[in-house]
Protein backbone atom coordinates (compact mmCIF):
# COMPACT_ATOMS: atom_id res chain seq x y z
CA UNK A 1 0.00 0.00 0.00
CA UNK A 2 1.33 3.04 -0.91
CA UNK A 3 1.91 6.20 1.64
CA UNK A 4 -0.17 8.88 1.92
CA UNK A 5 0.29 11.85 0.53
CA UNK A 6 0.08 13.80 3.87
CA UNK A 7 2.72 11.46 5.30
CA UNK A 8 5.09 11.71 2.65
CA UNK A 9 8.74 13.59 2.44
CA UNK A 10 10.40 13.34 -1.03
CA UNK A 11 14.20 14.75 -1.47
CA UNK A 12 14.32 16.55 -4.64
CA UNK A 13 17.10 18.18 -7.26
CA UNK A 14 17.13 20.17 -9.59
CA UNK A 15 20.71 20.03 -11.47
CA UNK A 16 22.41 22.81 -13.36
CA UNK A 17 25.50 21.72 -15.06
CA UNK A 18 27.23 22.32 -18.32
CA UNK A 19 27.07 19.77 -20.76
CA UNK A 20 30.60 18.27 -22.94
CA UNK A 21 29.86 19.72 -26.22
CA UNK A 22 32.17 17.81 -28.06
CA UNK A 23 31.47 14.25 -26.70
CA UNK A 24 28.27 12.34 -25.03
CA UNK A 25 30.45 9.73 -23.27
CA UNK A 26 31.49 12.93 -21.73
CA UNK A 27 28.29 14.17 -20.80
CA UNK A 28 26.80 11.09 -19.81
CA UNK A 29 29.71 10.59 -17.52
CA UNK A 30 28.89 14.48 -15.78
CA UNK A 31 25.34 12.82 -15.51
CA UNK A 32 26.24 10.13 -13.73
CA UNK A 33 28.68 11.89 -11.16
CA UNK A 34 25.72 14.04 -10.66
CA UNK A 35 23.68 10.98 -9.72
CA UNK A 36 25.94 9.54 -7.40
CA UNK A 37 26.54 13.18 -5.92
CA UNK A 38 23.06 13.63 -5.36
CA UNK A 39 22.77 10.21 -3.71
CA UNK A 40 24.97 11.40 -1.33
CA UNK A 41 23.14 13.70 -0.45
CA UNK A 42 20.17 11.92 0.15
CA UNK A 43 18.15 12.76 -3.11
CA UNK A 44 15.20 10.82 -4.20
CA UNK A 45 13.72 12.33 -7.58
CA UNK A 46 17.03 14.10 -9.59
CA UNK A 47 15.74 16.26 -13.15
CA UNK A 48 18.08 17.35 -15.12
CA UNK A 49 18.05 20.15 -18.38
CA UNK A 50 16.11 19.66 -21.87
CA UNK A 51 18.41 17.49 -24.11
CA UNK A 52 21.60 17.33 -22.10
CA UNK A 53 22.52 14.07 -23.57
CA UNK A 54 24.48 14.68 -25.46
CA UNK A 55 24.02 18.79 -25.39
CA UNK A 56 21.35 20.62 -26.36
CA UNK A 57 21.93 22.74 -30.54
CA UNK A 58 22.80 25.63 -28.83
CA UNK A 59 24.59 25.72 -32.35
CA UNK A 60 21.02 26.21 -34.36
CA UNK A 61 20.09 29.52 -32.04
CA UNK A 62 23.43 31.56 -33.81
CA UNK A 63 24.12 29.93 -37.01
CA UNK A 64 22.25 30.24 -40.15
CA UNK A 65 21.43 27.06 -41.71
CA UNK A 66 23.58 27.21 -44.18
CA UNK A 67 26.47 27.00 -41.98
CA UNK A 68 24.78 24.25 -39.47
CA UNK A 69 25.06 21.06 -41.50
CA UNK A 70 28.41 19.71 -39.97
CA UNK A 71 27.33 20.57 -36.28
CA UNK A 72 23.70 18.57 -37.08
CA UNK A 73 25.60 15.80 -38.24
CA UNK A 74 27.66 15.51 -35.20
CA UNK A 75 24.92 16.03 -33.58
CA UNK A 76 23.26 12.56 -35.06
CA UNK A 77 26.15 10.95 -34.68
CA UNK A 78 26.12 11.74 -30.79
CA UNK A 79 22.52 11.10 -30.46
CA UNK A 80 21.06 8.64 -28.14
CA UNK A 81 18.97 5.57 -29.43
CA UNK A 82 16.39 3.97 -27.12
CA UNK A 83 17.20 2.04 -25.24
CA UNK A 84 20.60 1.96 -26.02
CA UNK A 85 24.16 1.59 -23.71
CA UNK A 86 23.00 5.28 -22.68
CA UNK A 87 19.76 4.66 -21.11
CA UNK A 88 21.10 1.38 -19.81
CA UNK A 89 23.96 3.38 -17.67
CA UNK A 90 20.98 5.40 -16.40
CA UNK A 91 18.59 2.62 -15.55
CA UNK A 92 21.38 0.79 -13.49
CA UNK A 93 22.30 4.11 -11.53
CA UNK A 94 18.59 4.58 -10.84
CA UNK A 95 18.19 1.11 -9.56
CA UNK A 96 21.51 1.28 -7.74
CA UNK A 97 20.33 4.20 -5.91
CA UNK A 98 16.69 4.04 -5.38
CA UNK A 99 16.43 7.22 -7.21
CA UNK A 100 13.58 8.25 -9.92
CA UNK A 101 15.84 9.75 -12.98
CA UNK A 102 14.23 12.86 -15.42
CA UNK A 103 16.52 12.95 -18.21
CA UNK A 104 16.17 15.05 -21.44
CA UNK A 105 17.90 13.68 -24.65
CA UNK A 106 18.50 14.02 -27.79
CA UNK A 107 17.34 10.79 -29.59
CA UNK A 108 18.05 9.62 -32.79
CA UNK A 109 15.14 7.19 -34.36
CA UNK A 110 16.84 5.99 -37.82
CA UNK A 111 16.82 9.21 -39.79
CA UNK A 112 15.25 11.34 -37.54
CA UNK A 113 16.35 13.30 -33.99
CA UNK A 114 13.31 14.18 -31.53
CA UNK A 115 13.59 16.26 -28.08
CA UNK A 116 12.60 13.53 -25.72
CA UNK A 117 11.80 13.26 -22.04
CA UNK A 118 12.84 9.82 -19.98
CA UNK A 119 10.86 9.07 -16.57
CA UNK A 120 13.74 6.37 -15.12
CA UNK A 121 11.75 4.65 -11.61
CA UNK A 122 13.98 3.98 -8.33
CA UNK A 123 14.26 0.08 -9.72
CA UNK A 124 15.42 1.30 -13.21
CA UNK A 125 12.21 0.79 -15.26
CA UNK A 126 11.83 3.26 -18.28
CA UNK A 127 8.09 4.48 -17.23
CA UNK A 128 7.96 7.12 -19.84
CA UNK A 129 9.41 8.04 -23.07
CA UNK A 130 7.81 11.05 -24.62
CA UNK A 131 8.62 13.35 -27.38
CA UNK A 132 8.65 17.67 -27.27
CA UNK A 133 5.24 18.21 -29.50
CA UNK A 134 6.28 21.19 -31.03
CA UNK A 135 9.63 22.29 -31.31
CA UNK A 136 10.11 25.95 -31.12
CA UNK A 137 11.81 28.17 -33.91
CA UNK A 138 15.13 26.81 -34.72
CA UNK A 139 14.74 23.86 -33.37
CA UNK A 140 12.03 22.82 -35.72
CA UNK A 141 15.19 22.52 -38.10
CA UNK A 142 17.08 19.95 -35.41
CA UNK A 143 14.05 17.69 -34.08
CA UNK A 144 10.92 16.23 -35.79
CA UNK A 145 7.68 16.54 -33.58
CA UNK A 146 6.38 14.29 -31.03
CA UNK A 147 2.67 13.23 -30.19
CA UNK A 148 0.55 12.43 -27.51
CA UNK A 149 1.12 8.88 -27.38
CA UNK A 150 3.74 9.60 -24.98
CA UNK A 151 1.75 12.81 -22.64
CA UNK A 152 1.29 10.90 -19.68
CA UNK A 153 2.17 10.71 -15.88
CA UNK A 154 4.20 7.78 -14.51
CA UNK A 155 3.33 6.20 -10.89
CA UNK A 156 6.90 5.98 -9.21
CA UNK A 157 8.50 5.78 -6.16
CA UNK A 158 7.80 9.63 -5.30
CA UNK A 159 4.69 9.64 -6.93
CA UNK A 160 3.11 10.51 -9.57
CA UNK A 161 5.51 12.30 -12.03
CA UNK A 162 5.10 14.25 -15.43
CA UNK A 163 7.11 16.53 -17.82
CA UNK A 164 7.36 19.35 -20.28
CA UNK A 165 10.03 21.28 -21.77
CA UNK A 166 10.57 24.44 -22.25
CA UNK A 167 7.75 26.48 -24.52
CA UNK A 168 5.32 23.06 -24.59
CA UNK A 169 4.49 24.81 -20.98
CA UNK A 170 2.86 27.65 -23.38
CA UNK A 171 0.52 25.30 -24.65
CA UNK A 172 -2.51 25.25 -21.91
CA UNK A 173 -4.08 21.79 -23.26
CA UNK A 174 -0.62 20.17 -22.74
CA UNK A 175 -0.23 21.31 -19.37
CA UNK A 176 -3.66 20.27 -18.46
CA UNK A 177 -3.45 16.57 -19.85
CA UNK A 178 -0.89 15.99 -17.63
CA UNK A 179 -2.97 17.44 -14.60
CA UNK A 180 -5.91 15.19 -15.66
CA UNK A 181 -3.82 12.74 -14.56
CA UNK A 182 -3.39 13.86 -11.28
CA UNK A 183 -0.08 15.53 -11.50
CA UNK A 184 1.95 15.37 -8.12
CA UNK A 185 5.36 15.98 -9.74
CA UNK A 186 6.33 18.29 -12.52
CA UNK A 187 9.36 17.90 -13.96
CA UNK A 188 9.97 21.36 -16.50
CA UNK A 189 13.09 20.89 -18.28
CA UNK A 190 14.29 24.06 -19.96
CA UNK A 191 17.97 24.57 -21.96
CA UNK A 192 19.79 27.20 -20.09
CA UNK A 193 22.22 29.71 -21.20
CA UNK A 194 20.19 31.01 -23.98
CA UNK A 195 18.29 34.41 -24.92
CA UNK A 196 19.55 36.43 -21.52
CA UNK A 197 18.09 37.08 -17.97
CA UNK A 198 14.61 37.60 -19.65
CA UNK A 199 14.59 33.94 -20.52
CA UNK A 200 14.99 33.49 -16.55
CA UNK A 201 12.43 35.56 -15.47
CA UNK A 202 9.59 34.18 -18.10
CA UNK A 203 10.73 30.50 -16.69
CA UNK A 204 10.22 31.88 -13.16
CA UNK A 205 6.83 33.05 -14.07
CA UNK A 206 5.87 29.77 -15.76
CA UNK A 207 6.97 27.01 -13.44
CA UNK A 208 5.48 29.09 -10.54
CA UNK A 209 1.81 29.15 -12.23
CA UNK A 210 1.81 25.84 -13.23
CA UNK A 211 2.55 25.45 -9.99
CA UNK A 212 -0.18 27.17 -8.52
CA UNK A 213 -2.61 25.93 -11.12
CA UNK A 214 -1.97 22.32 -10.98
CA UNK A 215 -1.69 21.77 -7.34
CA UNK A 216 1.54 20.20 -7.89
CA UNK A 217 5.28 20.33 -7.12
CA UNK A 218 7.91 21.55 -9.99
CA UNK A 219 11.35 20.64 -10.02
CA UNK A 220 12.70 22.69 -12.97
CA UNK A 221 16.30 21.91 -14.38
CA UNK A 222 17.98 24.27 -16.87
CA UNK A 223 21.75 23.44 -18.20
CA UNK A 224 24.76 26.21 -17.82
CA UNK A 225 27.59 27.01 -20.52
CA UNK A 226 30.64 28.30 -19.50
CA UNK A 227 32.45 31.34 -21.14
CA UNK A 228 34.92 28.79 -22.81
CA UNK A 229 31.96 26.71 -24.33
CA UNK A 230 29.91 29.94 -25.58
CA UNK A 231 32.99 31.11 -27.31
CA UNK A 232 33.39 27.76 -28.83
CA UNK A 233 29.91 27.62 -30.49
CA UNK A 234 30.53 31.28 -32.11
CA UNK A 235 33.49 34.10 -32.01
CA UNK A 236 31.17 36.76 -32.96
CA UNK A 237 30.42 38.47 -29.53
CA UNK A 238 27.08 40.11 -30.39
CA UNK A 239 25.85 36.22 -30.62
CA UNK A 240 27.21 35.18 -27.74
CA UNK A 241 25.41 37.45 -25.48
CA UNK A 242 22.35 35.02 -27.21
CA UNK A 243 23.98 32.01 -25.34
CA UNK A 244 23.57 33.60 -21.66
CA UNK A 245 21.41 34.15 -19.25
CA UNK A 246 18.04 32.03 -19.24
CA UNK A 247 19.12 29.66 -16.40
CA UNK A 248 16.79 29.55 -13.75
CA UNK A 249 17.47 25.90 -11.59
CA UNK A 250 14.27 26.06 -9.17
CA UNK A 251 11.84 23.68 -7.05
CA UNK A 252 8.47 25.45 -6.48
CA UNK A 253 5.35 24.17 -4.22
CA UNK A 254 2.11 24.02 -5.22
CA UNK A 255 1.35 27.58 -3.00
CA UNK A 256 3.75 28.83 -5.62
CA UNK A 257 6.74 29.44 -3.01
CA UNK A 258 10.53 28.71 -3.69
CA UNK A 259 11.46 25.60 -1.43
CA UNK A 260 15.08 26.22 -1.79
CA UNK A 261 17.03 29.71 -3.63
CA UNK A 262 17.01 29.49 -7.32
CA UNK A 263 20.28 28.63 -9.58
CA UNK A 264 20.72 31.82 -12.00
CA UNK A 265 24.36 31.08 -12.37
CA UNK A 266 26.96 28.56 -12.51
CA UNK A 267 26.71 24.75 -12.05
CA UNK A 268 25.11 22.80 -8.61
CA UNK A 269 22.10 21.75 -7.45
CA UNK A 270 18.97 23.03 -5.99
CA UNK A 271 17.67 20.86 -3.03
CA UNK A 272 14.74 20.78 -1.12
CA UNK A 273 12.37 17.79 0.59
CA UNK A 274 9.21 18.16 -0.65
CA UNK A 275 5.84 17.71 1.63
CA UNK A 276 3.07 16.26 -0.26
CA UNK A 277 0.64 17.10 2.09
CA UNK A 278 1.21 20.65 1.19
CA UNK A 279 -0.66 19.50 -2.04
CA UNK A 280 -4.06 18.77 -0.44
CA UNK A 281 -3.90 21.89 1.18
CA UNK A 282 -3.89 23.83 -1.74
CA UNK A 283 -6.42 21.52 -3.89
CA UNK A 284 -8.68 21.74 -0.88
CA UNK A 285 -9.00 25.72 -2.24
CA UNK A 286 -8.58 24.81 -5.97
CA UNK A 287 -8.28 21.93 -7.69
CA UNK A 288 -8.21 22.41 -11.24
CA UNK A 289 -9.64 18.67 -12.31
CA UNK A 290 -11.76 18.56 -9.62
CA UNK A 291 -14.06 20.56 -7.82
CA UNK A 292 -12.70 23.94 -9.80
CA UNK A 293 -13.66 22.41 -13.09
CA UNK A 294 -16.98 22.95 -15.27
CA UNK A 295 -16.46 19.75 -17.73
CA UNK A 296 -20.03 19.75 -18.56
CA UNK A 297 -18.99 23.20 -20.38
CA UNK A 298 -15.05 23.17 -20.72
CA UNK A 299 -13.51 20.03 -21.73
CA UNK A 300 -10.23 18.53 -23.21
CA UNK A 301 -9.98 15.66 -26.07
CA UNK A 302 -6.75 13.93 -26.71
CA UNK A 303 -5.59 11.62 -29.80
CA UNK A 304 -3.55 9.45 -28.02
CA UNK A 305 -2.32 7.62 -31.30
CA UNK A 306 0.87 7.29 -31.78
CA UNK A 307 2.05 9.12 -34.49
CA UNK A 308 3.39 6.60 -37.52
CA UNK A 309 4.31 7.03 -41.37
CA UNK A 310 2.08 2.95 -41.68
CA UNK A 311 -0.64 1.89 -41.17
CA UNK A 312 -1.92 -1.93 -41.40
CA UNK A 313 -4.83 -2.83 -42.98
CA UNK A 314 -6.20 -6.85 -42.37
CA UNK A 315 -6.92 -9.45 -45.26
CA UNK A 316 -10.47 -8.40 -45.70
CA UNK A 317 -8.85 -4.83 -46.31
CA UNK A 318 -10.44 -3.10 -43.65
CA UNK A 319 -8.05 -0.77 -41.17
CA UNK A 320 -7.84 -2.05 -37.79
CA UNK A 321 -9.48 -0.20 -35.22
CA UNK A 322 -7.67 2.85 -33.79
CA UNK A 323 -7.78 1.33 -29.98
CA UNK A 324 -6.53 -2.46 -31.46
CA UNK A 325 -3.89 -1.00 -33.42
CA UNK A 326 -3.19 1.09 -30.58
CA UNK A 327 -2.54 -1.34 -28.02
CA UNK A 328 -0.71 -3.49 -30.28
CA UNK A 329 1.90 -1.00 -30.60
CA UNK A 330 1.54 -0.48 -26.99
CA UNK A 331 2.22 -3.96 -26.34
CA UNK A 332 5.30 -3.73 -29.00
CA UNK A 333 7.15 -1.21 -27.11
CA UNK A 334 6.55 -1.88 -23.43
CA UNK A 335 5.37 0.74 -22.53
CA UNK A 336 3.35 0.25 -19.23
CA UNK A 337 2.00 3.80 -18.68
CA UNK A 338 0.18 4.04 -21.91
CA UNK A 339 -3.42 3.84 -22.04
CA UNK A 340 -6.31 3.10 -24.47
CA UNK A 341 -9.50 5.73 -23.74
CA UNK A 342 -12.06 4.34 -26.38
CA UNK A 343 -14.76 7.15 -25.53
CA UNK A 344 -12.69 9.99 -25.81
CA UNK A 345 -11.56 8.23 -29.33
CA UNK A 346 -14.82 7.47 -30.56
CA UNK A 347 -15.71 10.77 -29.93
CA UNK A 348 -12.96 12.59 -31.37
CA UNK A 349 -13.28 10.55 -34.77
CA UNK A 350 -17.35 10.76 -35.22
CA UNK A 351 -16.79 13.03 -38.34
Amino acid sequence: MSTPSSKRIVRAAAVQIAPDLTSGAGTLARVCDAIVEAARQGVQLAVFPETFLPYYPYFSFVLPPVQSGAEHLRLYEEAVTIPGPVTDAVAALAREHGMVIVLGVNERDHGSLYNTQLIFDADGQLKVKRRKLTPTFHERMIWGQGDAAGLKVAQTAVGRVGALACWEHYNPLARYALMTQHEEIHCSQFPGSLVGPIFAEQIEVTIRHHALESGCFVVNATGWLSDAQIESITPDPKLQKALRGGCNAAIVSPEGQHLAAPLREGEGMVIADLDMALITKRKRMMDSVGHYARPELLSLAINERPAAPVVSFDEAGAAPSWSVQHECQRQSAGNDTARVDTARVETATAD
